[in-house]
């Protein structure tokens, strides 16, 4: 049980991991939450293939291509940048005390996918459009694992939203050196940013622009490049403000590092499509008809 307060919002509450334990197993709210922002990803996913015309059964057979490759990329990606060593096979693959990195699971999620792409014919464009359109949502979600874990938060701050708790009390008190080494200065007794609020409400955000401009898009593969740059800007200033990044060397931030070059790339590609070579996106199917997948000429 974790004692969470947001002293200047005069909220404060009593949260637990574990949602509920039938027959003595206990269920964490983390994967609760992650299962819940998928669910409400793939209905944003298949709304979205009727609208193309793209075949559902062989989107689901893709879709579970996606999912395989997204929880293995999640916690490959995790495991090979966290800044300590796993004492066990075992414990590389649990994933039930949190561990996954969204930027692991996009990659392994698009790899996959590009395979069930393939064997199903279906567009790789118009599936990275569908799949990464839908995944702020999921993303939106997901990071309240994080709030029930106690996890992925920030440095200290006197602002409005500042949270503290047991949680954020301890692994500061735990990381305090570690932090010092790297010129990041830190009171455990302190708010911290919530930095999972952040990204959630920056996720959402984003979810929701990106859904109102999908009909409007003007190439394949334009909502995927909006996916790169909306989440890689938000996530590259969120990044900076957390206390447990996954680090390369000297300091350097994998994600931010990730998601600058997500960012320039997504504005890349736009850029080369909407103002260079002029390309426009394929016409959505009509009711009740399905369009013959085909690569723009």
């Amino acid at each position: 049980m974790f004692n969470v307060q947001f002293p200047k919002l005069g909220i404060e509450m009593e949260i637990s991991r574990v949602a509920f334990s039938p027959f003595g197993f206990d269920i964490y709210w983390y994967g609760l939450l992650i299962g819940v922002g998928v669910m409400l990803m793939l209905l944003t996913v298949f709304y979205r293939t009727s609208k193309l015309g793209i075949n559902t059964d062989h989107f689901i057979d893709t879709v579970l291509f996606t999912t395989i490759g997204a929880v293995v990329g999640a916690r490959a990606y995790y495991v090979a940048f966290a800044p300590f060593k796993y004492e066990s096979f075992m414990d590389m693959i649990n994933i039930r005390d949190g561990g996954l990195a969204i930027y692991g699971g996009v990659i392994g999620g698009l790899l996959l996918g590009f395979v069930g792409c393939k064997i199903r014919k279906i567009n790789i464009l118009d599936y990275c459009d569908v799949i990464l359109g839908g995944t702020l949502i999921g993303q939106s979600v997901g990071r309240w694992g994080n709030f029930m874990n106690q996890e992925a938060f920030g440095t200290n701050t006197d602002g409005l939203f500042g949270m503290i708790s047991e949680g954020t009390t301890a692994y500061l008190t735990r990381v305090q050196p570690t932090l010092a080494a790297q010129g990041i200065t830190v009171d455990p007794t302190m708010p911290v940013h919530p930095t999972f609020l952040y990204e959630s409400v920056w996720c959402l955000l984003g979810f929701i622009l990106i859904q109102l401009y999908f009909s409007r898009r003007k190439f394949k593969g334009e909502i995927a490049c909006l996916y790169l740059v909306w989440y890689g800007m938000g996530r590259f200033f969120i990044e900076g403000l957390r206390t447990d990044s996954l680090e390369i060397f000297a300091g350097l931030r994998a994600s931010q590092l990730v998601a600058a070059v997500s960012v320039i790339a997504g504005v890349g590609i736009i850029v080369y499509n909407k103002y260079i070579t002029g390309k426009k996106a394929a016409p959505t199917a009509q009711s009740g008809e399905e369009i013959t997948e085909k690569t723009e000429e």
